[in-house]
């Protein structure tokens, strides 16, 4: 017997779009075909084909929690950051990036790559095992735009100081009574 009821694969739909998913939440419309997204969905592959009862299952389904986690933190750290540079409006629209996103001005490539790259190395905005996100490069060249990049640095770099031997980035600065030394 046929199901002609139209919402009858809407759950498999559901579960389907999270499974591609390759940001950090289901139904994420920002998504992109970067490097990083390609890991993240072979990964995501491999592990679907494997027994959900086994050990490599539990190891790959933990594997991919922890890198959308990670990939959390990270767009969390740069939203705060915009917002503290006062586009509080805007953060969601400047990380936003697709497959039609766009480099605003080819020349602000090589100012956007630098940027990016004095970010990995001289904060803690991205954890030290991560790869540079070509998503990042996107929001560099928008902050180039604005004429906000050089500020964004400064803050990344006062918010998320570089600490020798550690991966952890402090959080943002607590509000509340401060220390007296």
């Amino acid at each position: 017997m046929s199901n002609n009821n139209p919402y009858a694969s809407f759950g498999a739909t559901l579960a389907r779009d999270e499974e591609q998913n390759l940001w950090s939440t289901p139904h994420d419309v920002t998504h992109t075909e970067a490097d990083d997204d390609r890991v993240l969905y072979n990964m995501i592959v491999v592990r679907n084909q494997l027994d959900k009862d086994s050990e490599e299952w539990q190891k790959l389904n933990y594997d991919i929690y922890t890198l959308r986690q990670t990939r959390k933190e990270v767009r969390s750290r740069w939203k705060h950051i915009l917002e503290d540079l006062g586009f509080q409006k805007e953060a969601d629209s400047l990380l936003s990036v697709t497959k039609l996103s766009i480099i605003s001005d080819s020349q602000n490539m090589s100012k956007a790559r630098d940027i990016l790259l004095k970010l990995s190395e001289e904060t803690n905005i991205f954890p030290t095992s991560w790869e540079l996100s070509e998503r990042y490069l996107f929001v560099v060249d928008r902050l180039i735009a604005l004429d906000a990049a050089d500020e964004f640095f400064r803050m990344a770099s006062a918010v998320y100081p570089k600490r020798p031997g550690g991966d952890e980035a402090p959080g943002p600065p607590q509000s509340g009574p401060a220390a007296v030394p």
